[in-house]
């Protein structure tokens, strides 16, 4: 799996070169386009390579910050960035905050990964389900050999090792993801911490970026944590399977991730504001979600504005979709990928409907 990881980030920048074929929009009326961008970790690896491919084929320039969904929403109410992103979408509060002025625009979907560091088991894939998750998170479950454990995975030789838990310790929209999760399969979970992109976390290390969860559990054995799954992948971390609502144990893979998402549906009006975990399905990972890029319907300034609407246009093309899945992440169902191109086409700049 490690090395079909690499070969679909290999593949892309080969992709890149067929972008210049797209109407891409090239550039903006006076000249190639900067544009400033924030937040989500979960997505990075597929922005920076739509980001690098956009840039080749028209010559505007995004320059992502990859801080994390909380401060790409700080970033975006702010107006210190030209969008954000985030896999957490905003509160209605947060929305109202900044007079409704925000698209949330799902571009991919991914999936939070359970991953640890226990030498002891070596390749074992370890199984988990939603109770158990609830109780190692909320520290009820501090020993590997837990009998709860055990029963799950009975051949795995699981030691009597402390389990740690690692967390993030920023605003997350992969927290927001896992927390929801959490949330909507353990009623003590959600009285007790909640669903959020930060939560008061009952016990664990705290990592900034899905980064730094993962160099925190590289670095210390008997770690257990949530990342998505292309940093687990990436960094030759193993992944479990995960109990879903149907009640069969789920590996994060394209087609359970697609799974997940099969049974959406949103009318025309909709926000794209929406949740897929523990979803509907046999093959249905659990912990799955879209995420979004946070952008303005009225830009200011107009050669922005048609910039950012050419971009949108072409992430919702096959050249991007089939980028996305070679990063593991799965592409919008087409159902929803034809709300967001009718979106798109309602953005203005400077109060004008873009052409």
């Amino acid at each position: 799996m490690q090395s079909n990881v690499r070969t679909g980030i290999a593949r892309t920048l080969i992709l890149a070169s067929a972008l210049a074929a797209i109407a891409c929009g090239g550039s903006a009326d006076n000249g190639p386009v900067s544009l400033t961008g924030a937040g989500a970790t979960f997505p990075y690896p597929i922005y920076s390579k739509w980001f690098d491919a956009y840039y080749k084929a028209t010559g505007n320039q995004v320059n992502y910050q990859s801080l994390g969904s909380g401060a790409g929403v700080k970033q975006f109410t702010e107006g210190t960035v030209d969008f954000g992103a985030t896999d957490g979408p905003m509160s209605d509060a947060e929305i109202t905050a900044i007079k409704g002025q925000v698209l949330h625009v799902p571009t991919v979907l991914g999936a939070d990964a359970v991953t640890w560091n226990l030498p002891a088991i070596g390749k074992t894939q370890l199984k988990f389900d939603a109770s158990t998750l609830a109780d190692i998170f909320l520290g009820k479950i501090t020993k590997w050999n837990d009998p709860r454990l055990v029963a799950l995975n009975p051949d795995a030789k699981l030691p009597a090792t402390d389990l740690l838990v690692v967390h993030r310790s920023d605003g997350s929209g992969t927290t927001f993801i896992w927390t929801d999760y959490l949330s909507t399969v353990s009623p003590e979970w959600e009285a007790k911490a909640g669903r959020g992109k930060s939560v008061n976390w009952p016990v664990g290390l705290g990592g900034k970026g899905n980064e730094g969860v993962t160099q925190q559990i590289k670095q210390v054995e008997g770690t257990i944590g949530y990342v998505e799954l292309i940093y687990a992948l990436a960094n030759d971390l193993p992944v479990g399977l995960i109990k879903n609502k149907s009640g069969n144990f789920v590996a994060p893979t394209l087609a359970s991730v697609s799974a997940a998402a099969a049974g959406v549906s949103l009318g025309a009006d909709t926000d794209f504001r929406v949740s897929i975990v523990n979803a509907d399905g046999a093959d249905a990972y659990p912990v799955s979600s879209f995420t979004w890029l946070l952008i303005n319907p009225d830009v200011a300034d107009a050669n922005k504005a048609k910039a950012i609407k050419k971009f949108l246009e072409w992430m919702t093309s096959p050249e991007a979709a089939k980028m996305a899945s070679e990063l593991h992440y799965a592409p919008l169902p087409a159902p929803v990928a034809e709300l967001v191109k009718a979106r798109i086409a309602t953005l203005k700049g400077g109060g004008a409907v873009l052409p």
